[in-house]
């Protein structure tokens, strides 16, 4: 399978590893970006981009990356923050009378409000109904106090964080991201696609692995009432519609390209899109522990990012991943059409951290 796109000399390994990982993919294809120390250096495509494999993932193909959108959601709340439309510690219901569960905004985007799942069955429909969801959340009861836990709401995080966007600015959260973020980045990501994006969508394949790994036994059982109820977000049939493309969905459903994903991250490590204080505490750990619904080793939470001892940044269900090195100065995505594991990811950034004189992941 023939990979496209420019690798800086040096890096060749890199599009070695990355050849490998598209070569193995059953179904649609992948794309890859990498920015170091001020330069770009990889930025890589290649694979179909239809189910069909009649149609090649070109430079601007789009793919969802599930929770990769996570922190674009983030973004549009935190630029609130920066211009004090939003405030870190003020308590949520300021801004969203409705919500029964009391929490702070910082709690909010730090994944500390137990509003994950669902306690009743909740139709299909529910899904791309963003007043009903809302409505469906602001009455729910959580599932521990605020800031006692931590746990990642998979399904919920784009309307907790994108309702308190709505109700202050007036515009939905796709339509803010589009216009105070994403455009004067640059960035090719979007929640809510329009007629003329539609074309440039990747199919994502292989969903049955992502039932698989929701449905395994050592998986917490609060993980599957998250991803599953309303029902849809690992259902092909819904998930590549276009319905869902136009819908907002934010946790799970920005589309975008891998040099939009890396481009969030170098805009951060270069001091842009957040003043320098927010920045620091956006990504400095606001709660740890084990998290309720992934379950695993303990782990941190920023303001919308994961964060390690080496950066920060967000994985998908699905094998995407953006993430920023602060030890090794570059950002990283990996976006794939073709769901699976992190181990193809970890391929091709061990191969460019071994070109760095990194240790591998």
């Amino acid at each position: 399978m023939t990979v496209h796109g420019p690798v800086v000399p040096g890096f060749e390994a890199v599009q070695d590893a990355f050849a490998e990982v598209v070569r193995a993919q059953r179904g649609t294809g992948a794309a890859s970006a990498i920015w170091h120390d001020g330069r770009w250096v990889v930025d890589l495509w290649g694979g179909h981009a239809d189910a069909d494999r009649t149609r090649p993932w070109d430079r601007d193909s789009i793919v969802m990356p599930y929770s990769v959108s996570k922190p674009f959601v983030a973004l549009a709340a935190l630029t609130m923050v920066d211009h004090a439309l939003l405030e870190l510690d003020a308590p949520v219901q300021r801004y969203w009378p409705e919500l029964l569960t009391e929490a702070t905004v910082r709690q909010v985007l730090s994944h500390q409000v137990g509003l994950v799942a669902l306690a009743e069955p909740a139709p299909a429909s529910l899904l791309l109904d963003w007043t009903g969801l809302c409505g469906r959340l602001a009455a729910e009861g959580a599932r521990w106090p605020s800031g006692t836990a931590i746990g990642e709401s998979a399904l919920f995080y784009g309307h907790l964080v994108g309702e308190l966007v709505r109700r202050v600015d007036g515009r939905d959260v796709g339509t803010y991201l589009r216009a105070e973020v994403c455009g004067p980045a640059e960035l090719d990501f979007t929640i809510g696609l329009a007629s003329g994006e539609l074309a440039r969508v990747v199919d994502l394949t292989g969903l049955g692995v992502l039932a698989e790994q929701v449905a395994d036994p050592g998986a917490p059982d609060l993980l599957r009432r998250a991803l599953l109820n309303p029902p849809g977000a690992m259902d092909g049939d819904v998930v590549n519609s276009e319905a869902f493309r136009r819908a907002l969905v934010p946790a799970i459903n920005g589309h975008g390209t891998a040099r939009a994903v890396a481009g969030l991250y170098a805009s951060l490590l270069q001091g842009r899109l957040l003043s320098p204080a927010l920045r620091e505490e956006a990504v400095r750990p606001q709660a740890s522990g084990v998290d309720r619904v992934m379950g695993g080793e303990p782990r941190s939470w920023g303001l919308g990012f994961a964060v390690d001892a080496d950066g920060f940044g967000m994985g998908g269900i699905g094998g995407s991943v953006g993430w920023a090195s602060t030890e090794g100065r570059y950002a990283y995505a990996f976006v794939t059409g073709s769901m699976g594991t992190h181990e193809r990811s970890d391929l091709v950034e061990n191969a460019f951290r071994a070109v760095i004189g990194l240790p591998p992941l």
